[in-house]
């Protein structure tokens, strides 16, 4: 099976350690295994050749953000009275990420350990008002289908309905009538994307405010993956519709800083428009043995660490350097896309402003030109509900000649695939295919679990 040669290779000579060792390592040993280990790895994610995953550039500040975690890696803000430094630094992380999104005042909100976690706790903070400010007990939540599966999780964590809104089969943007006609009695909240991960559109953030107020649902802007670009995009020449705390029915965005934010993974923000909401997320104990327990987020101990390298890095970039960086971004992404429209057989989805940028073909089978691409090195992302590929652009592609490269392969392929007739597909793009033409999405949700029965087989 495919899925265990991609993620249980086993060369010769490689084992997996099932107990520990009867005897500590010494620390060159315990090294030498990991470098080792770290042999298994062939994807070059450090070349551009990769989809998203990492997000700095080579040289980004990695000895300033390493010194930092190094200093804070044994802390845990749960422990405030011990971690007064860590403290203040995750509450000016929330008031500066909260002022990049125009908060009119005191903004509130949480570090978490990343954009599912943020919304996880919008979701679970807007079921709990719904169900103390209009005593809704069975609650709802209105999604466009191409909002991040967090949404998904996040219902089924907390007995939530989902309700999934088709977006316009060619914008990709979700139409505000359609969620507008979702909304019943039972809806605390709306979500609209900044952008959407699939294909890099932009939901019409202020169509939904507008009815999130005439509603009186909340709204939640997800902007985990644009949350350190778009605030920027006016100050790097780019204009945008509003998206922010500017617009009276946003109620909660969601912001990874581990993206575009340049920090190390396992950093995120969920901010909220006033405490009257925020204080649904927080958990309270107050008659346990132990004493008082309260807590903002899923979990309670949490990395000190992680929260220092988040403040680091937005201190030592600053608002010019993210600037620059939006800058760069946006510049590469539009250039992909002029390159992508000047491809016979390629068509660019919707009209994407942000960092992802995604296409597929009307004349061949696009996950034909997938496979290709992964033979040459690529590792990019397929789509599905329309077949498509994406790409999240990151300043390792805007390093000289990476998007030229890119579009190299794309042209060689896409002029081999339009030259010949269509055929059945073969590998992996015959497994894209049918797993995308299976009516029965519960097959496909057992063969995606089994990559995690998968990936954690050590024999």
């Amino acid at each position: 099976m495919r899925l265990t040669i991609v993620i249980t290779p086993s060369p010769p000579g490689y084992t997996y350690q099932v107990r520990l060792p009867e005897h500590g390592l010494p620390d060159d040993r315990l090294l030498g295994v990991m470098e080792r280990n770290n042999t298994l790895n062939d994807v070059e994610w450090s070349e551009g050749r990769c989809t998203g995953t990492i997000y700095c550039g080579k040289n980004d500040k990695n000895e300033l953000l390493s010194e930092v975690y190094k200093r804070y890696c044994w802390t845990n803000p749960l422990h405030a009275d011990c971690f007064k430094d860590v403290r203040k630094m995750e509450a000016e992380i929330v008031a500066m990420v909260g002022e990049m999104f125009n908060h009119p005042d005191r903004c509130f909100g949480s570090v978490t350990t990343g954009g599912t976690e943020s919304i996880l706790m919008s979701m679970k903070t807007h079921r709990d008002w719904g169900y103390d400010a209009k005593g809704i007990d069975k609650p709802n939540i209105v999604c466009p289908n191409t909002a991040h599966p967090a949404f998904d999780k996040a219902a089924a964590y907390f007995k939530i309905h989902i309700k999934h809104v088709q977006v316009d089969p060619d914008t990709f943007a979700v139409r505000p009538a359609d969620v507008a006609r979702a909304i019943d009695s039972n809806t605390v909240c709306i979500v609209g994307s900044a952008p959407q991960y699939p294909h890099g559109i932009m939901d019409n953030i202020e169509a939904l405010s507008e009815i999130a107020v005439r509603y009186d649902v909340g709204l939640h802007v997800d902007a985990c993956l644009g949350g350190f670009l778009i605030p920027f995009m006016e100050a790097a020449g780019f204009s945008l519709p509003l998206f922010d705390f500017r617009l009276p029915g946003v109620t909660a965005i969601s912001v990874d800083t581990h993206k575009y934010g340049y920090t190390y993974k396992g950093s995120s923000v969920v901010l909220y428009r006033n405490w009257s909401l925020f204080q649904y997320q927080i958990t309270s104990t107050s008659d346990w043995p132990g004493g008082v327990y309260a807590s903002p987020t899923m979990s309670g101990s949490r990395a000190g660490a992680n929260i220092s390298v988040t403040w680091a890095a937005m201190m030592s970039y600053g608002k010019d350097g993210y600037v620059k960086a939006t800058k760069e971004i946006i510049k590469g992404a539009r250039y992909l896309v002029n390159g992508l429209s000047n491809i016979d057989g390629i068509k660019v989805m919707g009209d994407p402003q942000i960092s992802c940028v995604a296409w597929t073909s009307d004349k061949f089978n696009i996950y034909e030109l997938s496979a290709f691409l992964t033979k040459k090195g690529w590792n990019l992302a397929t789509l599905q509900f329309p077949a498509g590929i994406h790409i999240a652009l990151t300043r390792r592609h805007m390093e000289p000649g990476v998007l030229d490269r890119l579009l190299a392969d794309i042209r060689e392929c896409a002029g081999d695939l339009c030259g010949k007739p269509v055929g059945k597909p073969s590998g992996a793009a015959a497994m894209y295919g049918m797993a995308a033409q299976i009516p029965d999405r519960s097959i496909i949700d057992d063969i995606a679990k089994e990559y995690w029965n998968l990936y954690y087989k050590v024999k």
